[in-house]
């Protein structure tokens, strides 16, 4: 039946989680180093959801991996986004800083706080542009 193969479809596409870590009115943004053709391109930091795992607590576990920061993961930002033809989708979070924590780029060459009107200043890789999209009135409203 075709809806068996649509909902079979939707269980086996993979769910890439990131977080958009926002402290007064800015977010942080991670540049590549890997792989070559994305090196040097900025995203948010994150990665897959493991089986089992929900999307926040795999988020929570991707910024100690890569920023060696604890997080409170909150609101999603902006809709899924299509990756891999279909295959997977990216989900962008809000997320705050816990404790003082200050992030350190170890899987990254570089880490750079961005203000509403510093978004355009970095070329980010083509599905974070969406997310990117729905930041300035977020960080705005982060200043106060």
């Amino acid at each position: 039946m075709p809806g068996e193969q649509q909902v079979s479809a939707a269980k086996s596409r993979k769910v890439i989680v990131a977080a958009a870590i926002i402290t007064e009115g800015r977010v942080l943004a991670c540049e590549r180093s890997a792989p070559p053709e994305v090196a040097g391109r900025w995203e948010f930091p994150g990665g897959k959801v493991e089986p089992g795992e929900s999307d926040e607590h795999a988020l929570a576990r991707e910024c100690v991996e890569e920023l060696d920061v604890r997080v409170e993961v909150g609101d999603r930002i902006g809709p899924d986004v299509p990756l891999a033809h279909g295959r997977a989708v990216l989900r962008v979070f809000a997320v705050t800083l816990l404790g003082g924590d200050q992030p350190r780029a170890l899987e990254h060459t570089a880490i750079r706080w961005l203000s509403a009107d510093e978004l355009d200043s970095v070329p980010w890789l083509p599905a974070d542009k969406p997310i990117v999209a729905e930041l300035p009135e977020l960080l705005r409203r982060s200043r106060g």
